[in-house]
């Protein structure tokens, strides 16, 4: 029988973790735990005690200058399968899973179980001005919205995706698929690249990525910057370390657009903040 674990890390959003926290306690196949993985926070534990029937193990990071998004995602998922998972499925923290959440995950990769599998549910975009009380399953569902971008299989219908697409929103995995993968790359540390990486790991490993007609979850409004301005130092850095490793650009969009913005500029192969003087050899 599979031992399934649910992995949260989080900074701050401690409204979105109460939240979560209370449709966790709602699902079909309830996780053996919920792994919350506090990145320098230590207001998390407050939170978990809200829901002290809900079975939770807390991972506390220190603090950092720049969130440890990779190693934190790491920490949970050794946490888990100390506890006996097989099975791990990791959970942003702004995002409220389906009551079948854990249950479809688990189905999903039953069904490709002769692989290495990373399988990605369906995610739909809340707006901004909800109350308390919209916050239901009927009424998350009539205000969700999907993402442009994504690949939107039909109701269990499991089709096969690019790893690049990976994406660590919400997915589930096999613990013997992420030794495979060896987890994240814990070099990359602030935003962006490590979700990308780790889908190439996981194609290096014979692994495939599969987008689910299903595990829906709802992501809660947050503001947002795009292209993320404020992430640019992290961005560039990190989009380095990625053409050093798999010798091809990430988060191409951001860098294109950052680029147009005057904030990043490339010197070679190499991103760099935009320094008065400095000159775009690309």
């Amino acid at each position: 029988m599979t031992a399934a674990a649910l992995i949260t890390i989080v900074s701050g959003r401690h409204t979105h973790l109460r939240r979560q926290r209370d449709w966790v306690a709602a699902q079909s196949e309830p996780p053996i735990t919920h792994v919350v993985v506090s990145m320098g926070d230590p207001g998390i534990r407050g939170v978990l005690e809200q829901r002290p029937e809900l079975p939770t193990d807390l991972v506390e990071l220190p603090p950092a200058v720049e969130l440890p998004l990779a190693a934190a995602r790491n920490a949970g998922v050794a946490r888990a399968e100390q506890l006996g998972a097989d099975t791990v499925v990791l959970l942003d923290v702004d995002c409220l899973p389906h009551r079948d959440l854990m249950a479809d995950y688990t189905r999903a990769l039953e069904r490709v179980a002769d692989q290495r599998a990373v399988v990605s549910g369906r995610v739909q975009y809340l707006p901004e001005g909800m109350t308390e009380a919209d916050y239901t399953p009927e009424g998350v569902a009539r205000a969700g919205r999907d993402h442009a971008a994504r690949v939107l299989p039909e109701p269990g219908e499991l089709v096969e995706g690019d790893p690049r697409m990976l994406w660590s929103l919400t997915m589930a995995t096999t613990v013997r698929t992420w030794h495979a993968a060896a987890g994240f790359d814990e070099r990359y540390v602030g935003y962006g690249g490590e979700d990308t990486d780790f889908g190439q790991r996981l194609a290096a490993s014979g692994g495939s990525l599969w987008w689910l007609g299903g595990a829906a979850a709802y992501h809660q409004y947050h503001p947002t910057q795009s292209p993320p301005v404020q992430h640019a130092a992290a961005i560039a850095r990190n989009a380095n370390l990625f053409r050093r490793t798999w010798g091809f650009d990430p988060m191409e969009g951001w860098l294109r657009e950052l680029r147009n913005l005057g904030v990043l500029t490339r010197a070679g192969e190499d991103w760099h903040v935009f320094e008065q003087g400095s000159t775009d050899d690309a």
